[in-house]
């Protein structure tokens, strides 16, 4: 929880006659769906049957064609993935179900972020002609990779790329390109993660093999598609793509499979370790507790662990794997714990003269580790609330590689092609989305690259722009706070990005305060001034200079309703967001 001040404003009312909700949903709760946009109960179904269709992603039937091809001709299959969370997930969805459908080899090749770089690279084809592949299938990459495309194209080798990220204004020249925000694609959802894209690939291959007999030819059980769903789950969730309605269905079909037991081994093993009860899953636990140590693989080391914990059918070897990624866990809390202070040492003085501190911000240490600056930007994004490029040493002092994050109201992808375009010799290649992205420039040109960064910012945002905002469903009276409403808020998700969990606000009481962990405060609240209703507290990550205070005797906070489950007990508890003494 970050300690600046923030701004708490109250979301627009929607007026009830425009929206209708025929079932029995608490009106507190219709009025949050109602604020996200979601006007009746078609808009929050989340069967499967309102999934939208594969037909109009472009590109689709050429790679049908291909698959098929690989297929019937016995061709071998390599898959190309990312090293993150959504990577690791559409990698493991790749293999599974090609060898479910009968693929007469398949394997995966994920580059190790430390010495290739991101997506299929040129030095990544070479790798990849070792195991002689006839096709190369990308996964969550491939957009960008023009030169990677050619060099397998010269050496005889088929590309199919399947990915979501933004194209630039070239595409390569694969034989086949899966990808809803490429250019002329008409299907409706552009937010697909990664692994929802390959989902919808699989799924039709899965109809076209069944349509032309090739199950009952080959003597195969049809795979069902839908038992992929727990990893497009985690991947959708872990990416922070936006949950439109699309987004929503993948993922609370996800969970309602793993809530039921129903989930690949390597999955149920992670669960485990972070001490997660599969039975009261939520999509945060994707994004807060799986995904993470998912994602420390990839930063650390290399994400073919995570993607072997994933495809493993063997319980044993999944528990073993899934102890080696929590392990890598925390080594990448105390790598950024300690790259975290370093930054705000840095940027304490600057933050003394506000006139003096960037819009855009850079930051660059040869000491810090090159997979973790994305969680750095991210951590300094939210203290200062404003766009942040952490960069790290790819070849000791001569080139570097950023991670940016930004805010609502700022594309860090388009202003970086902005900044190519105004200073062609700065950037080496860059790529990401709206919130997030990646790039390399010579180190040389760092300061000239912060410079023409912040001039960009500057052109786009204005001062306002950088004051943080929270942006909440209101106050509650006293008869909400109760179990059963934080119970239909739970299950009412899955919330995420762009559908975010229901925020509210309201002024309490402080009864007691203490600190519990490292830097927890734990609390007790007072609805009213009789202090005959109280209710538990607690803020993570509170700033321990101004945390806990004896002379406070009243504080407004932006919290969360949740239920705490302790040695089987339940009881209504608030998730502090954000905390403000009066």
């Amino acid at each position: 929880m970050s300690s600046a001040t923030k701004i708490i404003t109250r979301r627009e009312a929607v007026d009830p006659a425009s929206y209708q909700f025929d079932g029995d949903q608490p009106q507190r709760l219709q009025t949050i769906f109602a604020a996200r946009g979601a006007l009746s109960d078609q808009d929050v179904a989340i069967g499967l049957a309102g999934l939208l269709p594969p037909n109009n992603l472009a590109g689709l039937d050429s790679a049908l064609a291909l698959l098929i091809k690989a297929l019937e001709q016995r061709q071998r299959i390599v898959i190309v993935g990312d090293f993150d969370a959504d990577g690791a997930t559409s990698s493991a969805l790749a293999v599974l179900s090609l060898r479910a459908m009968g693929a007469a080899w398949v394997d995966f090749l994920v580059p190790n972020r430390f010495e290739y770089g991101y997506g299929l690279t040129p030095e990544i084809v070479e790798v990849a002609k070792a195991q002689q592949p006839d096709l190369i299938l990308t996964v969550d990459n491939g957009i960008s990779s023009i030169d990677g495309v050619a060099a397998a194209n010269s050496a005889g080798i088929a590309v199919l790329v399947t990915d979501h990220h933004l194209p630039g204004r070239e595409l390569p020249a694969a034989a086949a390109i899966v990808n809803p925000n490429q250019q002329g694609c008409g299907f409706a959802s552009k937010n697909l993660a990664g692994v929802g894209v390959i989902f919808y690939v699989m799924s039709a291959l899965k109809t076209a093999l069944k349509n032309n007999g090739w199950f009952s030819r080959q003597q195969l059980v049809e795979p069902a598609m839908a038992d992929y769903l727990d990893l497009v789950a985690l991947g959708t969730v872990a990416d922070v793509v936006p949950l439109d309605h699309n987004n929503r269905i993948l993922v609370e079909q996800g969970l309602r499979r793993m809530r039921a037991g129903r989930m690949r081994p390597g999955i149920r093993a992670l669960l485990q370790v972070a001490g997660k009860d599969h039975r009261r899953l939520v999509s945060a636990d994707m994004g807060f507790a799986i995904g993470p140590r998912l994602n420390a693989v990839g930063r650390l080391d290399d994400m073919s662990l995570g993607i072997n914990c994933l495809i493993t059918e063997d319980e044993r070897l999944a528990a073993e794997l899934a102890g080696q990624m929590d392990d890598l866990n925390q080594d990448r809390k105390s790598i950024e714990g300690t790259m975290q202070r370093e930054a705000m040492v840095s940027l304490a003085a600057l933050s003394l003269r506000p006139a003096a501190m960037p819009f855009g911000l850079c930051l660059y240490d040869g000491q810090w580790h090159q997979g973790v600056v994305g969680i750095l930007a991210s951590r300094v994004k939210d203290r200062y609330h404003r766009p942040v490029i952490a960069f790290a040493d790819d070849v000791a002092g001569v080139s570097i590689k950023g991670s940016a994050r930004s805010i609502p109201g700022f594309h860090i992808r388009d202003a970086l092609d902005v900044v190519a375009s105004k200073h062609p010799q700065l950037l080496s290649k860059f790529g990401g989305h709206a919130m997030a992205a990646g790039m390399s420039l010579q180190l040389q040109d760092f300061q000239a690259f912060s410079e023409a960064f912040d001039t960009e910012v500057r052109r786009q945002l204005v001062e306002a722009d950088l004051q943080a905002q929270l942006l909440t469903d209101g106050e509650l009276s006293r008869s909400e706070f109760t179990l059963d409403l934080a119970h239909t808020l739970r299950l009412a998700g899955p919330w995420g990005q762009h559908f975010p969990e229901p925020l509210f606000d309201g002024v309490f009481r402080l009864v007691q305060q203490r600190i519990v962990g490292s830097n927890h405060l734990k609390m007790v609240l007072a609805v009213d001034d009789s202090g005959q209703q109280l209710i538990d507290a607690i803020a993570f990550n509170v700033d321990l200079e101004r945390w806990p205070n004896a002379d406070v005797e009243s504080v407004r906070v932006v919290y969360k309703l949740d239920v705490n489950d302790f040695r089987g007990r339940q009881s209504l508890q608030l998730l502090v967001d954000y905390i403000e003494a009066l």
